[in-house]
């Protein structure tokens, strides 16, 4: 068997430098963390639903103001910073250093509002009595314990992964520029944002809008 000809069209096929899935390692490492943790938030959505569906007198503490209002604003924050996240991207991927860092900047400004929004809703929740236990609405007042568990659990584990991700695109800003961080890792960096964001949809009508107090 002529050993070096299979050696030889191996080596035509993948030299050992380009990845073997036509897709870069991190970017591949991205998409897998992706979609594990798209599992972990699936998991709770449902766990969330069940209880939602389950519990006689579940309660509904969002007033269309603050409360729901606020959370639009939260949501409009989001989407405007994945609009900003493409251009980042667009930028990068033209060289242009300046552009990607501008935009970069004003993606990080709505992660940054959308937590400094969130942390204020929690603040009145907390003031209002919510524990993760227990809750000070519903009849008998603190039934139906679970819902600030499963509250707290949702957005509290979202609100991590969007100052983690503020985080991270100051730390790919300040590699960008010193041009440490190619344009790839700016894609990659909007991939989880992008995921980030996307997990905020489910998030938003599931827990506050089919749980606003209407009428009042």
């Amino acid at each position: 068997m002529d050993t070096a000809g299979v050696e030889e069209v191996g080596a035509s096929v993948w030299e050992g430098g380009s990845p073997p899935y036509a897709i870069p390692s991190k970017k591949l490492g991205m998409w897998l963390f992706i979609v594990s943790d798209a599992i972990t938030f699936a998991g709770l959505l449902i766990a969330y639903s069940y209880l939602r569906v389950a519990s006689a007198d579940w309660p509904k503490p969002f007033h269309f103001y603050p409360s729901i209002i606020v959370a639009s604003v939260m949501t409009f924050c989001l989407l405007t910073s994945s609009i900003t996240m493409v251009m980042a991207v667009a930028a990068a991927k033209q060289g242009k250093v300046s552009s990607t860092l501008k935009w970069l900047g004003w993606t990080m400004a709505g992660g940054f509002a959308f937590i400094l929004l969130h942390a204020n809703e929690w603040r009145g929740l907390i003031a209002e009595g919510l524990r993760p236990f227990t809750n000070p609405w519903g009849t008998p007042a603190g039934s139906t314990p679970l819902f600030g568990a499963t509250f707290f659990a949702l957005t509290g584990l979202h609100m991590t992964h969007v100052t983690i991700g503020v985080i991270m695109l100051g730390v790919l800003a300040a590699g960008h520029k010193s041009g440490r961080y190619p344009a790839d890792y700016v894609e990659i960096g909007g991939l989880y944002w992008h995921f980030v964001d996307l997990v905020w949809m489910f998030i938003f009508p599931l827990v506050y809008l089919m749980s606003a107090t209407v009428g009042h």
